[in-house]
């Protein structure tokens, strides 16, 4: 008996230092200046878009809003990038969605344009200040086709009343001014707070709307929506355990560091490690392969009313697109798995690692300094993100396979594919943000 009770006591011994940790943490960032301001800052800018997000815009139906959402998987996913702000039809009902549609399209041109590609990499703080300043000003012209198309969709559904010409014009014009609002306050959040600015806001809606989604839950449900509800428990579960496991784990790669002689002291001679993580880019091949797979839904809602038989065969073909199951999760999978590897060459440069380990004296046991080293960290690199990679693009699709499984029917499928996908961005951001929070605290405390 102790024998089988000395596992359960060791892993219980865990939990608690894990606990006190965090505890411990929390209470060291509250007490340290400025990792506080920047705490109070960073609930201060997701208070104000909170605020932004229940102020709708006028010439709305909130009962026929409601019954259109209910209705719509589509746009219940859209919500998830607008935070909550689409179901209310608030000024910054765009969300993110076109700033982060004009970063991928900027980010896939330096593919293309080679002097992009030099400015984004080469040119120092200065190009990719400019090169940012291109994404902002791409993302004006994005906001309003994209203000102007929902505008169009929810009119014909009767969920928004547009008035005169220049009543439109007025309405686009808020709404335009709600998308550049909400990115600059993710900038602002990204420059002078912690973390990850566009996924904490992402973020904030997905927590804001778990109370509502509770109590929905709770007032409509079924004994038969029982199985469904354990169903989606259960996944949620495995993926709360699944991405913590991914973001967590890491590849090390040996680093060795030459003894150098200066005065009559001996420096180095130290063996450490390079950590790799399975997925450097973290949430936002997710981000990315969202915003561009809700795509043809956009096109085929706003080609849904119109009267060319020309364009409503279009819009079949894209709406039969997005209620394919296996064609969705199939392009949402792949895409996951490509931008993970585009977003980790982004951010992780193995030249640069090499160029930094070489002037400071270290280099990988048996390899060569320089190109060498580079190729060889390219490598390990290329097969950690291949396991990260994949294993987040299962996690992004277990919930578009529970739908096609049939659990839930048609209203359980919609809390899969929203739920799931919120879960996923949410672990991710926590994570992320602690680990920022952590490395604050360390440097403060090494200082």
């Amino acid at each position: 008996m102790p024998n089988l009770l000395k596992p359960i006591i060791q892993e219980g011994l865990k939990l608690k230092a894990y606990l006190m940790n965090w505890i411990y943490n929390t209470i060291t960032a509250f007490k340290i200046r400025d990792l506080r301001k920047k705490i109070l800052f960073v609930l201060f800018i997701l208070g104000v878009f909170r605020v932004a997000a229940i102020i709708p815009i006028p010439g709305v139906n909130p009962a026929q809003l409601e019954a259109f959402f209910s209705s719509s998987q589509f746009l219940g996913i859209l919500n998830i990038f607008s935070g909550g702000a689409l179901s209310n039809l608030s000024i910054v009902m765009l969300g993110l969605g076109p700033y982060i549609t004009s970063t991928i399209i900027l980010q896939l041109f330096t593919l293309i344009f080679p002097r992009l590609k030099e400015l984004y990499e080469e040119s120092g703080e200065e190009g990719k200040k400019k090169f940012n300043q291109y994404g902002r000003l791409l993302t004006v012209p994005l906001a309003a086709l994209q203000g102007y198309g929902l505008m169009i969709l929810f009119s014909r559904q009767g969920v928004l009343i547009l008035g005169s010409p220049f009543e439109q014009m007025a309405m686009l014009v808020s709404i335009v001014a709600g998308a550049i609002f909400l990115m600059w306050l993710g900038e602002l959040i990204s420059e002078k707070g912690i973390g990850n600015g566009i996924s904490l806001l992402i973020f904030t809606g997905i927590i804001a709307s778990i109370p509502l989604s509770i109590q929905r839950a709770i007032l409509t449900g079924t004994l038969s929506d029982i199985p469904m509800y354990l169903a989606f428990i259960l996944i949620s579960l495995f993926i709360i355990i699944t991405v913590v496991f991914i973001n967590e784990a890491r590849r090390n790669i040996p680093i060795s560091y030459a003894k150098r002689v200066r005065g009559n002291r001996l420096f180095g001679g130290s063996t450490t490690f390079l950590p790799l993580s399975l997925i450097p880019a973290g949430v936002i091949p997710i981000i990315f392969a969202l915003s561009l797979v809700l795509f043809p839904g956009i096109v085929a809602n706003f080609l849904a009313g119109t009267t060319s038989a020309t364009l409503q065969s279009i819009s079949s073909i894209l709406n039969a697109f997005t209620e394919n199951i296996v064609l969705f999760s199939s392009l949402y999978f792949l895409l996951v798995v490509g931008f993970t590897y585009f977003y980790t060459a982004i951010v992780f440069n193995p030249a640069n690692v090499a160029k930094n380990l070489q002037r400071n004296g270290g280099f990988i046991p048996g390899i060569r300094p320089g190109p060498p080293t580079a190729a060889r960290i390219s490598f390990i690199l290329n097969r950690t993100i291949l396991v990260g990679a994949i294993f987040l693009g299962i996690i992004a699709i277990i919930p578009s396979v529970a739908q096609g499984s049939g659990l839930g029917g048609t209203t359980g499928s919609t809390s899969f594919i929203i739920g799931g996908t919120s879960v996923l961005i949410a672990i991710s951001v926590i994570l992320e943000t602690i680990r920022q929070i952590k490395a604050q605290i360390v440097m403060r405390q090494y200082d």
